[in-house]
């Protein structure tokens, strides 16, 4: 699939690692299964990867967080929603930007970007030019100028449905560079 994808597109693949739904908190065997699907996908010629894990009190797992970026070698790593069950956001946005992660996908700890975009702004400050807050949680084509223009985020995260879909949101977002 990532092969296909990769020749099927001209923008960047990034690739899930997680081996299994549910939650976040991943045994030893797992953890051996993403690293070794960061290496197949690394190999496949993914441009990156975006994973999440924590530990049973919610917080980041860090030990896992940096086994995984060392893995991922080159290719950057994003942190997925799971950050947004973290108890801290500041403190985790930290020590993900220490592990080296390169982006993060949050709502800002909120249901929807939309709810969390001054959290979200909060976040932009804080991670400076350590890493990327990329905006995702209810994104849409109704309220993408908001969350863009409330937070400073220079990314967001959108769900597809359809190719038209696409069309229709890659037009409205285009129209974003004049806030720029």
């Amino acid at each position: 699939m990532i092969a296909a994808c990769k020749a099927a597109v001209s923008i960047p693949v990034y690739v899930m690692i997680r081996p299994r739904g549910g939650e976040f908190v991943y045994s030893e065997d797992e953890r051996d299964v993403m690293r070794r699907d960061i290496r197949v996908a690394r190999e496949l010629g993914a441009d990156g990867i975006v994973t999440g894990c924590l530990q049973h009190d919610g917080a980041i797992d860090l030990d896992l967080v940096k086994h995984l970026v060392e893995a991922a070698q080159k290719m950057p790593v994003t942190f997925h929603r799971a950050f947004d069950s973290t108890p801290n956001l500041e403190s985790s946005l930290d020590s993900l930007a220490d592990a080296g992660v390169a982006r993060v996908l949050t709502s800002g700890g909120a249901p929807t970007a939309a709810e969390g975009a001054t959290v979200l702004a909060d976040l932009v400050r804080r991670a400076g030019s350590r890493l990327i807050i990329m905006a995702g949680g209810g994104i849409r084509e109704n309220n993408v100028r908001d969350v863009v223009t409330t937070s400073g985020v220079r990314e967001v995260h959108r769900r597809l449905t359809d190719e038209e879909d696409m069309r229709s949101f890659v037009r409205t977002v285009s129209a974003l560079t004049e806030i720029r």
